[in-house]
C-alpha cells in the first residue's frame, strides 16, 4: 500500500480548486489518496478511517478527507504497514510537510496539535489588567515563578502599554522598564523563552542585545525599515500583528488576508526565514467603535490557517467583555476561556494570557479533545 498527499491538487477537476482549498484549510482537512491497497488491507483500512472520521471522496482509488490530528492516529493504528522503508516515508513526508512549527532561535515549536500558553508579564503602571502591580525585581520574578508553575510556556515583558487610549513613553523610559528584568528572568530561570512587547526600535535592539526570544510588534515590523534590517540579522522568533487602528478596511476579511500576505513577504525579503514568524490578527486593535470589528475578525480567525503560521489569540480579559456583557476586570475570565477555545478550534495556537493556571487547563483539555479518537 502506498499513501500519497494530495491536499494542494484534490478538486482540480471540479473546478472550485481554489474555494475547495479554503474550506479545507478552515477545516484544518488534510486529503489522502491510498494506492495499490490489496484485498486484506481495505476492510481494516475502510474501518479505521470510518473510525477517524474521515470523509470518503473517490473509492478507485481510495481518496479521503482527514482531520489534521487524526494523521498521526493513523501512523500508530497502522504501524505494521508501514515498517517497509516506502510506506514509512510516504507518512513521514506527509506528516512533516503538514507540521505547524515556530522557530525560536534555536527552539522548534510544534504547534501542530498543541496549544502555546503566552503569558503576559507586565511592568507599566497603566496597564489595563495588572497595571502597577509589578514594580520590583522580587514581585516580577515571583510572578514569573509562579506563570512558569502554573505551566506558561512563554514570557512576555511589556514596558508600553497599548490599551486604547495609551500615552507613549520614551524609548529610554520603556528600556529601563524591561531590559533589567528580562536579563533578570533569563539569570534565575534559565532556559526559559522571554518575549517583548515593543514597536520602538531602540527598544528592539536592546532587547536583542539582553538575548530575548521573541520579537512582538503592534505595527508589523514595516512601519520603520531598520526594523525589518534588525529582524533579518536576527535568530528571533517574530509576532507580526495587524494593528487596525492604521487601516480602514471595507473588505475586512480579504483585505486582512492581503494584508498579511504582503507583510510576510516584507519579513521574508527582509531575510526572516517564515518558520520564524507567527501572525496576531489584532484583536482589540480596531478603531471602530464598541468592538465591532472584533467579532468578525474572532468568527473568522481560520480564515488565515492556509498561510500555515502559528496564530497568536489575543482576547485575554479584553474590554469587549465589558462592552457587551457589562464584566469588570475581575471577572472576564470564565469568557475569555470560553472565547480561547473558540479561537483554538479554528487553529489558534498561541494564547496570550494573563491567567496561566486555567488557561493550561484549557489547553490540556482541549488537546486531548483533538485526540480523542475511538479505535477499539
Amino acid at each position: 500500500m502506498q499513501i500519497t498527499d494530495v491536499t494542494t491538487t484534490i478538486g482540480e477537476q471540479s473546478g472550485l480548486q481554489s474555494a475547495f482549498r479554503q474550506l479545507m484549510s478552515q477545516q484544518q482537512l488534510l486529503a489522502l489518496c491510498f494506492l495499490d491497497v490489496s484485498t486484506t488491507e481495505a476492510d481494516r483500512l475502510h474501518l479505521r478511517l470510518a473510525q477517524l472520521d474521515a470523509i470518503f471522496v473517490t473509492q478507485t482509488p481510495l481518496t479521503v478527507l482527514l482531520p489534521s490530528p487524526a494523521i498521526s492516529q493513523l501512523r500508530d493504528h497502522f504501524s505494521d504497514w508501514f515498517q517497509d522503508a516506502d510506506g514509512a516515508t510516504d507518512l513521514a513526508a506527509i506528516l512533516a510537510r503538514h507540521q505547524l512549527i515556530w522557530q525560536v532561535g534555536f527552539r522548534r515549536l510544534d504547534l501542530t496539535n498543541h496549544g502555546l500558553i503566552y503569558a503576559i508579564m507586565n511592568i507599566t503602571p497603566d496597564s489595563f489588567y495588572d497595571g502597577g502591580r509589578y514594580t520590583t525585581e522580587d514581585a516580577v520574578l515571583s510572578h514569573v515563578d509562579a506563570m512558569l508553575a502554573a505551566g506558561a510556556d512563554v514570557i512576555e515583558v511589556n514596558g508600553q502599554s497599548t490599551r486604547p487610549g495609551y500615552e507613549e513613553v520614551s524609548p529610554e523610559v520603556e528600556i529601563q522598564r524591561t531590559i533589567p528584568y528580562i536579563k533578570a528572568i533569563k539569570q534565575r530561570f534559565g532556559d526559559v523563552l522571554v518575549a517583548i512587547d515593543t514597536y520602538k526600535p531602540a527598544v528592539m535592539a536592546a532587547a536583542l542585545d539582553a538575548d530575548v526570544d521573541i520579537m512582538n510588534d503592534i505595527n508589523s515590523f514595516d512601519d520603520d525599515p531598520i526594523k525589518l534590517t534588525m529582524m533579518g540579522q536576527s535568530t528571533v522568533g517574530v509576532l507580526t500583528m495587524l494593528n487596525m487602528r492604521q487601516h480602514n478596511f471595507s473588505r475586512l476579511t480579504a483585505e486582512m488576508r492581503q494584508f498579511f500576505k504582503d507583510n510576510l513577504q516584507k519579513l521574508k525579503a527582509a531575510g526572516v526565514d517564515e518558520r520564524r514568524i507567527a501572525l496576531d490578527p489584532g484583536i482589540g486593535f480596531s478603531n471602530v467603535a464598541d468592538s465591532q470589528l472584533d467579532y468578525p475578525m474572532m468568527r473568522n480567525m481560520a480564515w488565515f490557517n492556509d498561510f500555515n503560521r502559528p496564530l497568536m489569540i489575543a482576547i485575554s480579559n479584553k474590554g469587549y467583555l465589558a462592552k457587551l456583557l457589562d464584566l469588570k476586570k475581575t471577572e472576564r475570565l470564565p469568557m475569555t476561556l470560553v472565547n480561547e477555545a473558540l479561537m483554538m478550534k479554528q487553529g489558534g495556537r498561541i494564547l496570550r494570557v494573563h491567567d496561566v493556571l486555567e488557561t493550561k487547563q484549557l489547553v490540556t483539555l482541549f488537546d486531548r479533545i483533538q485526540a480523542g479518537y475511538w479505535t477499539p
